[in-house]
């Protein structure tokens, strides 16, 4: 993740645990499976991956640069990336020449920046006219608690409020498209609940060591298939719900 504050994910980076089982959480499948599903009814030279983490959501090409905050980051991506590039920078901030990507994704990411503005207008800049940028981000104010402050959002996004950001860039919002509904909300409240109860007390420590053979050998594909499962019902719920309760939702926008 990517903001101009200290880095929240630094925490989650450092842990062994989090690394081994990350990336198999359900809501990080379902949005990296419709990122994909979207990218793949386009036609795209180089794309642009802004705050990636160690976790990718278009793994499917090598025609991609990774851009994340955390310099620990990135090299834990790229040691286990087969392809890609791999640039440490702020969504801010970006590095990159004017017009340089065809397409630029962003996947919770804005609402841990603080001028979610200025990272936008960058993710615009460096898109080719006609590029598009695809964003997914939490949605609807009246959800934000405790695991919004748990990884320090500085916001949800009302669905007009996000298509205004856009434009105000010079994107035109195309595709509105549900990606999580009621069900993932109250999961991801239960599970930081229990966190938050089990590290309450407990004294800060450095660095985790890195994940055991349990966790790598027996927790890992348990917490994978159960995840998969779940998500199941959760791209169900996503479906059923109206748009007006979607959790997360998934837009693409075109540069004018």
């Amino acid at each position: 993740m990517t903001h101009g504050n200290e880095n929240r994910f630094q925490d989650f980076f450092e842990e062994g645990k989090y690394l081994a089982l990350k990336n198999y959480l359900y809501n990080y499948l379902l949005r990296k499976r419709a990122i994909e599903k979207t990218l793949a009814r386009e036609s795209y030279g180089l794309i642009l991956e802004v705050g990636s983490g160690i976790s990718p959501v278009m793994t499917q090409t090598g025609q991609i640069v990774y851009s994340e905050l955390s310099f620990l980051a990135c090299q834990t991506l790229k040691h286990t990336m087969g392809r890609g590039h791999f640039v440490c920078a702020d969504a801010t901030r970006l590095p990159f020449r004017t017009g340089a990507f065809s397409h630029t994704l962003s996947s919770e990411v804005l609402e841990h920046v603080e001028d979610d503005s200025a990272a936008i207008a960058e993710l615009a800049r460096v898109m080719k006219t006609g590029g598009r940028l695809i964003v997914t981000f939490p949605h609807r104010k009246f959800y934000y608690t405790n695991d919004d402050h748990f990884v320090e959002h500085f916001r949800r996004y009302e669905l007009d409020e996000m298509e205004a950001r856009l434009r105000k860039a010079g994107l035109e919002p195309l595709v509105t498209q549900k990606i999580l509904g009621p069900l993932d909300k109250l999961s991801m409240m239960f599970t930081i609940f229990c966190v938050e109860t089990l590290q309450r007390g407990r004294p800060k420590v450095g660095p985790g060591a890195p994940p055991s053979w349990i966790v790598r050998r027996l927790v890992a594909p348990v917490f994978l298939w159960a995840n998969r499962l779940f998500a199941c019902l959760a791209w169900l719920d996503a479906r059923l719900m109206p748009r007006a309760l979607a959790t997360v939702l998934l837009i693409v926008a075109e540069k004018k």
